[in-house]
């Protein structure tokens, strides 16, 4: 089984060539993350996540963790790998230096997240809860809650988790029923259970800060009704103490298909008298705050589906170039040849590799606009790069969730049959992958999202911006004079017109057919990232040309290698964006009239 090697190439072609790391590290309070600092950050987190996570991927997927009277023991390797992680600081990459982070900028923290989530992604999901916890105390908390929490959220000695779910709610938050009695001093006593609660037990980490879900006794009926509350594990002094034991148990952990190293909990709130807790932000508001998690967890989950993807890629590729079988595609006699020499083993390979690529200059893309909308002097460049970043985050989920299932499907099937034995460990990214089109919000949740918030609120204002500034990249590419880019820009403005035509179906039927509107909702979501990937690749090739053009690169393969990817994204995987565009406009009908009683015909 193959070890992450930090794709470092890339991921600096991308940050400074496609996103403007030079211009994001000009921005008030992003000084220091000039390129030779970030490089330096990167080749340090690269050898971390090469070097002390990648080895215990395995691991962690055979160990597991193991519940034993409440307790959580999480797999071999892991208290240490953690202890390392957070006294090496990077824990405290994105956060805000009052409280002791390192206050980069979203770029960079977002390519060090992609780091940690291929090298083990279930190691990595401890943090990226604790950061999404951070940001909603950062936003909502008190004075008093900040210093009291964040120093040592920050630092990783305590950790953060976000409990939402309860069994008879699922994804319907407005069925939540854990409810929070006050008890005076602006404290209250929590009641009920919460389930699928990532790290929500564990020995790693001194404290862990849940913040939950809840319903204050006078809290109207539904969403309207819900408040946030922060309830650590250990009860916290007024001097940043440990307190007594917090009346909070993890009751099981749920046995997964993937992700076995990281424990998926039910925790039970109030069994021996109420759980002590305090009520974040204004009362009923729970929800609107959580958001604030969900859409920082929403992002980093689509940020696993990058990094799964590369790790696919990585493995597929190794074993491809070491796998001898068969002669060359017309040859009947001679040395037989690695596996990589034939057609459809260079397809799957081209076909994982360019997505990947497209993943990440998305992705980074979205996370520079992150940096603009907090840190740019000019109001209105912030507030547009807001709306795209809110835009874009359910394309980030949902689209490049569903493709790490395909791609490291396809890990798999570049292995053949050893792909389908364990111990290659092309297994474990596939089963890995499978939930991340569920949490934070299935892809359907994401797509709804989409069309209704994000693009019928508007009027698709915002979509058809964005369409207008790739199509401006179709006339940059033109302009060149060269065949191939020619040609990825015919692909590309192909895809922009279907992307353009779903987009105005869903403006004129969201509300006086949402049905339909619903029914079209995922393949729309799929529309948008392969347009929005192939825009971005073409972006890739027009710096690649321009740099071969110039010769003055001393890797001349490797922007030739983006030419060439930019050129497969729009040959094998832009022209399905013209087949969705028919079925977001014609595909609803039957969907919706299709009746119940038909569903069981022929059983």
């Amino acid at each position: 089984m193959s070890e992450y090697r930090a794709p470092l190439r890339d991921m600096r072609f991308v940050m400074e060539e496609l996103c403007g790391l030079e211009q994001i590290s000009q921005l008030p309070g992003c000084e220091d993350a000039t390129p030779d600092v970030v490089q330096a950050i990167l080749e340090e987190g690269g050898k971390f996540a090469t070097e002390v996570l990648s080895p215990l991927n395995r691991v962690g997927d055979q160990e597991g963790c193991r519940w034993e009277d409440g307790r959580v023991i999480t797999p071999s390797g892991w208290k240490t790998a953690y202890q390392q992680f957070r006294e090496a600081g990077w824990t405290a990459v994105a956060c805000d230096p009052e409280y002791g982070g390192q206050g980069l900028p979203k770029l960079v923290s977002t390519a060090v997240m992609e780091l940690w989530k291929s090298a083990n992604m279930a190691f990595s999901l401890c943090p990226m809860l604790t950061q999404g916890a951070i940001e909603a105390l950062m936003l909502c908390g008190t004075d008093r809650q900040k210093q009291l929490y964040l120093p040592k959220m920050v630092s990783g000695e305590w950790t953060g988790t976000m409990n939402l779910t309860e069994p008879q709610a699922g994804s319907d938050l407005s069925a939540v029923r854990t409810r929070a009695e006050p008890i005076g001093d602006g404290r209250f006593k929590l009641f009920g259970q919460k389930i699928f609660i990532t790290y929500g037990e564990h020995e790693m980490s001194d404290n862990i800060v849940h913040l939950v879900l809840a319903r204050l006794p006078d809290a109207p009926e539904g969403v309207k009704g819900i408040s946030l509350f922060v309830v650590p594990k250990y009860l916290v002094n007024e001097d940043g103490s440990l307190g007594a034991r917090n009346d909070v148990r993890c009751v099981s952990i749920e046995h997964k298909l993937g992700i076995h190293a990281s424990p998926t909990c039910v925790l039970a709130f109030g069994d021996q008298g109420g759980a002590i807790g305090e009520l974040v932000g204004e009362p009923n508001k729970g929800l609107q705050y959580m958001f604030i998690m969900m859409n920082e967890a929403r992002f980093a989950v689509g940020m696993e589906g990058l990094a799964l993807s590369e790790r696919a890629y990585q493995q597929a590729l190794a074993y491809a170039q070491e796998r001898i079988q068969g002669f060359e595609v017309g040859q009947k006699s001679g040395e037989r040849v690695p596996i990589i020499k034939h057609p459809d083993v260079r397809r799957m390979l081209l076909r994982i590799k360019a997505h990947t690529e497209a993943m990440r200059a998305m992705n980074y893309h979205v996370a520079a606009a992150f940096d603009l909308a907090r840190h740019h002097p000019d109001e209105k460049v912030r507030q547009r790069s807001q709306a795209y970043v809110e835009l874009m985050i359910p394309v980030v989920k949902g689209w490049c969730t569903e493709r790490a299932v395909e791609m490291t499907s396809l890990n798999i099937q570049v292995h053949g049959g050893m792909g389908f034995v364990e111990e290659t460990g092309a297994a474990q990214h596939f089963r890995d992958a499978r939930i991340t089109p569920i949490y934070e919000g299935t892809t359907a949740i994401q797509a709804n999202d989409l069309i209704g918030r994000k693009i019928a609120r508007n009027g698709g204002m915002v979509a058809q911006g964005l369409a207008q500034e790739m199509e401006k990249t179709v006339v940059e590419l033109r302009a060149t004079g060269d065949a191939a880019l020619g040609r990825i820009a015919t692909r590309l403005e192909a895809g922009i017109a279907a992307l353009r035509k779903g987009v105005e179906f869903i403006v004129a039927n969201y509300q006086s057919n949402p049905k339909s509107a619903h029914a079209s909702s995922v393949p729309l979501l799929e529309l948008f990232g392969i347009v929005c990937g192939g825009w971005h690749m073409a972006r890739a090739a027009l710096v690649a040309h321009q740099r071969l053009s110039q010769g003055d690169t001393a890797d001349p393969r490797f922007y030739q290698g983006k030419r060439d990817t930019a050129r497969f994204y729009a040959d094998h995987i832009l022209p399905h964006a013209t087949a969705l565009a028919e079925t977001v406009v014609d595909g609803a009908e039957v969907t919706v009239a299709f009746t119940d009683e038909a569903f069981a015909l022929g059983m």
